[in-house]
């Protein structure tokens, strides 16, 4: 495919988003209708579709409005080409420039339009943000980085890279946590690498490890990673210190591959449903990392920015706030409970912690922690809170 045909293929995938198709649903839609199209087609395509999403606002702007055709002739404006390059019509390209698809783009009503973000979200973002909001909403304008984390088990993160580069795959350690890795080249090698398959490194953001690295894990330790999911911070805290690990995830389904990965990773996790728990109880440590607005993360959802609304926000955190109060009563007198988000926002973070705090007069903050996505990293935030007296 021509760059001009990708355009066009992305084109008519973001207007069958745009009609509600789910992003993932559209890009397979295409993929499966387009035999001719080789993995390098596939990838670039994605990567228009994707882009346009994190861009939506400001590309509609850019473009003149909010239709496939506009948004890539805004993004290609945003990128500094003149679209007429390549809307010529000529073979598989979009058809050429209309006199009102010529005419400039007029400036941006406000930040939120500027910067990518929901209307009634913005004055929220600001709020929870403070000068650092303008930075965090171009952060998640740009497409996210690739990180691994280092199974520190079967080695060292320096013979990780040299193990990596070996199989063409390019890293950097990362400042976020002793077990990051940056990737720098070879992204899309990483699944199919020995060093991946072997459990010598899995995916997993610098952020994310950073949650893990701020546990007081220690050996002989009974941990409890309350919400799951994949198992991605059950396998990082298993990683870190021998313990006794336990997982458990309101829709177990969720995880059904994490024994295969602790398999793969040489180490063990008992899966626990919900009605386990209170007899596997006390627990040293529980870590919840609570389901979200994902707006830590937008970058890799973009869809995800675009479909959270005020009501659901609400539903959000109260969920939050009832999975904290469950999590509390199976830690052990003394042991910590340990609450995770991929928010950014206040109200899920530090207003959540006091918010618990209200609720919980026997428990104490030790400390917390963010990161945010113009630094490097997933937006993300972690507190850990401390039993002081037995219930």
């Amino acid at each position: 495919m021509t760059p001009a045909a990708r355009v066009q293929a992305a084109i008519d995938i973001l207007d069958a988003i745009l009609d509600g198709d789910a992003a993932e649903k559209a890009l397979t839609h295409w993929a499966r209708g387009s035999r001719y199209a080789g993995s390098k087609d596939r990838a670039a395509v994605r990567d228009h579709v994707f882009q346009a999403l994190r861009c939506l606002r400001s590309h509609a702007v850019l473009g003149g409005s909010q239709t496939g055709r506009g948004l890539l002739i805004g993004a290609l404006r945003d990128d500094g080409i003149d679209p007429a390059t390549l809307f010529t019509g000529e073979g598989h390209a979009p058809a050429p420039l209309t006199d009102l698809e010529r005419t400039p783009a007029r400036g941006f009503a406000s930040a939120a339009e500027e910067f990518d973000i929901p209307d009634w979200l913005w004055p929220l973002w600001q709020r929870s943000l403070g000068p650092e909001a303008e930075g965090a909403a171009r952060g998640l304008r740009q497409r996210a980085p690739t990180h691994l984390r280092v199974n520190l088990r079967k080695g060292p993160r320096e013979a990780a890279i040299a193990r990596l580069a070996a199989e063409g795959i390019e890293t950097e350690a990362h400042p976020a946590s002793p077990t990051a890795l940056n990737v720098l080249e070879g992204a899309r090698k990483i699944r199919t690498s020995d060093s991946y398959l072997s459990g010598f490194v899995e995916l997993q953001d610098a952020a994310s490890q950073g949650v893990v690295d701020a546990l007081p894990l220690q050996s002989g330790m009974r941990v409890l990673d309350y919400c799951a999911g994949g198992g991605g911070k059950s396998l990082a805290m298993a990683g870190r210190a021998e313990v006794a690990l336990f997982a458990h995830d309101a829709e177990p389904r969720r995880m059904k591959d994490l024994p295969e990965r602790a398999g793969r990773a040489g180490v063990a996790v008992t899966c626990l449903t919900t009605a386990q728990l209170a007899k596997s109880a006390p627990f040293d440590l529980v870590l919840c990392d609570a389901p979200c607005s994902g707006s830590g993360s937008w970058r890799r959802d973009p869809e995800g920015k675009w479909r959270l609304s005020q009501a659901h926000l609400d539903e959000v955190t109260a969920v939050q706030a009832e999975i904290l109060d469950a999590a509390a009563k199976l830690v052990a007198t003394g042991g910590t409970l340990a609450y995770a988000t991929c928010s950014m926002l206040d109200v899920e973070n530090t207003l959540q912690r006091q918010a618990f705090l209200d609720r919980h007069p026997d428990w104490q903050v030790l400390s917390d922690a963010a990161w945010q996505v113009h630094s490097g990293t997933d937006g993300f935030y972690v507190c850990l809170f401390q039993r002081t007296a037995a219930q």
